[in-house]
Parts: C-alpha cells; sequence; structure tokens
C-alpha cells in the first residue's frame, strides 16, 4: 500500500465497469442520486468503487478512470470526506470553488449543494458520515446538542498539522478495514469506537460552525446537579434567566450551586450563561443563508442590551459581532 497510487479496500470490490449508466446507477445505491456524465464521449470509463460499511460510516476507494462531471445537488443525509490519492478535481461547495489534490481534500455538507469535475486521473479515498450519527457524536462532545446544522469549511488543508491527523486516521482506517479488521460488522464494539472516533476526529480537527464550542466544551463528567442546571441553561437561552431560577431547577440552594460551578468549571452560573449566550450568538451569525442581523442574533440568544452584547462578544472572539464565515 505504498505510494500515492495505492488502491485501498481491494478485497471488498464494488464495481468494476466501463458503462456511464451502470456507473451511475451502482455509485447512487451507496451515495445519493446524482448526474455523471462523461466530459468527452471519446473518452472511455473504467471505474473501480471498492466500499466497506460499517453502521452509520463507510469508507470507499472510487476511481473513474475518464474526466466526468458529477452533481449530486444536495447530499441530504450524510457528510463526505473526499482526499484524494493522486490526481485532480474541481469541486464547488458553498460557493467557493476548490481544486481538489492530494495536499487539499473536500469536507462536503449534506445542506449545500455541490458540483465536481474529476479529472481522469483522480483516485480518491472517501469516508461518508451519517448526518445524525455525526450531529450525535457532537451532542457528546459538547454536552449538549448543536443548536442548528453542524456545517464544515469544505477546505482540508492536508499540509497543515490537523489535515495532516484527518488524513492518518483515514488511511490507518481504510487499511484496516481492508484487512477485515475494521467495520463489515464483525467486530461490533470496536467498530462502533472506530467510527465514533472517526467522526470526532473531523469534528475536533477541521473549522466548523460548532469549533469554537467545542474548544469551550468540559470533557470531564459532571455532577448530576451540575448537569441539570448546565442542561436548564442551555435549554432556556433566550429567557429571562435569573441565578435563583438554576438553583430551583437544579434542586440545589443558590450556595451550593455557585461553589459546585466554582468547584467545576472555575466560573458561576451566570458567567457561564453569558458565555453560552455568546456561543449561540456566534453560530446564529455563521448561517450563511437567511442570516439574522446582529441584532436579531443577539435577542435569539438572550441578550437584551446591545452594547454590553457587543462588548462581551468582542471580549470573548476578539471582535465585533458580524456575519461569519463559517456557514
Amino acid at each position: 500500500m505504498n505510494g500515492q497510487f495505492a488502491e485501498y479496500l481491494t478485497a471488498y470490490p464494488l464495481l468494476r465497469t466501463d458503462d456511464l449508466d451502470e456507473a451511475r446507477h451502482r455509485v447512487t445505491e451507496k451515495f445519493c442520486d446524482h448526474k455523471l456524465d462523461k466530459s468527452s464521449r471519446f473518452d472511455a470509463l473504467a471505474v473501480r468503487h471498492n466500499h466497506v460499511a460499517g453502521q452509520h460510516v463507510s469508507i470507499n476507494y472510487l476511481h473513474y478512470g475518464a474526466d466526468v462531471k458529477i452533481d449530486p445537488g444536495l447530499l441530504e443525509d450524510f457528510y463526505l470526506l473526499q482526499a484524494p490519492l493522486s490526481g485532480t478535481a474541481l469541486v464547488r461547495h458553498r460557493g467557493r470553488d476548490i481544486v481538489a489534490n492530494a495536499q487539499t481534500a473536500t469536507l462536503l455538507n449534506p445542506d449545500r449543494e455541490t458540483q465536481m469535475q474529476w479529472h481522469g486521473d483522480c483516485r480518491k479515498l472517501m469516508l461518508q458520515i451519517d448526518k445524525k450519527f455525526l450531529g450525535k457524536v457532537a451532542a457528546d462532545l459538547l454536552g449538549r446538542p448543536a443548536p442548528g446544522p453542524i456545517r464544515f469549511d469544505p477546505v482540508v488543508d492536508m499540509q497543515t498539522e490537523p489535515g495532516q491527523h484527518i488524513r492518518r486516521i483515514l488511511k490507518r482506517a481504510a487499511l484496516m478495514a481492508g484487512e477485515g479488521s475494521l467495520l463489515g460488522g464483525l467486530c461490533g464494539a470496536q467498530d462502533m469506537w472506530a467510527e465514533t472516533e472517526l467522526v470526532a476526529t473531523l469534528l475536533n480537527h477541521q473549522s466548523s460552525n460548532i469549533s469554537h464550542m467545542l474548544e469551550a466544551a468540559d470533557h470531564h463528567a459532571l455532577p448530576a446537579d451540575i448537569k441539570r442546571a448546565v442542561a436548564y441553561i442551555h435549554d432556556n437561552l433566550s429567557e429571562p434567566i435569573r441565578l435563583t431560577d438554576i438553583a430551583a431547577h437544579t434542586g440545589v440552594n443558590v450556595r451550593t450551586l455557585q461553589k459546585g460551578f466554582q468547584r467545576t468549571f472555575g466560573k458561576s452560573p451566570m458567567q457561564l450563561l453569558r458565555e453560552a449566550r455568546l456561543d449561540a450568538a456566534h453560530y446564529y451569525l455563521s448561517v450563511k443563508q437567511d442570516a439574522p442581523s446582529v441584532t436579531d442574533a443577539a435577542y435569539q440568544a438572550g441578550f437584551s442590551h446591545l452594547g454590553r452584547f457587543s462588548s462581551a462578544y468582542k471580549s470573548r472572539f476578539g471582535h465585533l459581532p458580524h456575519k461569519e464565515t463559517i456557514t
């Protein structure tokens, strides 16, 4: 398996064909309905698709052998990491034109349209992730569900340390799957652990609209009363919550609650509430389509004083509130 032209998952061949319609139909079965056309009618296809599936993810090796145009529109139900092993592809996603190659992978979001042109020399190793499963892993990392759809930056720079880590994990999983020691339903507990680790790797190493929340998340086990308090805070961000409200819902007195938060987080319940509201506002402003105004985002997150909101936002994120670029 050495060299950039290595073919992964050779023990699990799914498709070998030179027929365009068959290629479209069989690839659709594993991914989604899409348009597939050769760039030139004189080119001959030589499709090779190898595939291993777990419960929530699949690993794929795909090579068309000719210049092709692919238009899946919205993926809808899954995220797709595409890492070229050789050659190039032009990928248009979230309004960006990306030249994908061995140094630049792409991560496609389910609710953003995609169009691609694969060159004949393009061979890709791909990780397909169920959208609901990714949301569950993110919720476990955050300690609560994400406030809305999770969207990644589609450009994965494989030359950076985070990108190199993603590539190492993906290739190692592909090698293990190809050897029959991972995925395929043969090693239940190990497979579930591996699927979770693959998804957590993307969430922790690729920029997204919840990266700031992941960085701030406390990953340690919390006492039951603190968990109840944190859940109440996040469930009621837009409401005029008082410290006494949090204590009453949690079932402890105010002093006990304050001491518990200081011991667990090094901050008061109201400080954590303010940070959670700022994180929520930051998320709302990251929505590219139909994004709220700064004023509406502040109110949706529970802020009633715009001046104090702007000052606190700048203190937390280093700049005044405005619409972000991670959408």
